[in-house]
């Protein structure tokens, strides 16, 4: 599943690389992105950048420290004025939304 990107500021890359370095404890040592749990990356031209992500079930026990990580680290990106992180269940993540590394790593494959 690729992540939509609507990217004024051109910072997405950046924003990717650091949601990379974000991992759901449960499903260590797949981050994020290869999880599949990140499905859009906003940016607009106020320094505004958006974050639409999922977890891998709604009642995910560490759901405030990660999204709290993704704002923190996305806000802390030059030219990022304030990060956003938006939950959502629609569509539901499954197993097929992970790479196929991150299947690799987790023993899916």
């Amino acid at each position: 599943m690729s992540i939509i990107v609507m990217d004024k500021l051109g910072l997405a890359p950046q924003i990717q690389a650091t949601l990379e370095t974000i991992y759901d404890p449960e499903l260590k040592p797949a981050n994020i992105v290869d999880l599949g749990l990140v499905y859009e990356i906003i940016t607009k031209e106020d320094g505004i950048a958006k974050i639409v992500m999922t977890l891998t079930a709604p009642g995910c026990p560490v759901a405030g420290e990660i999204m709290n990580e993704v704002q923190e680290k996305v806000a802390g990106i030059e030219g990022i004025k304030e990060a956003l992180v938006e939950l959502t269940f629609d569509p539901p993540w499954t197993k097929d939304m992970m790479s196929e590394e991150a299947k690799l790593e987790l023993g899916f494959l």
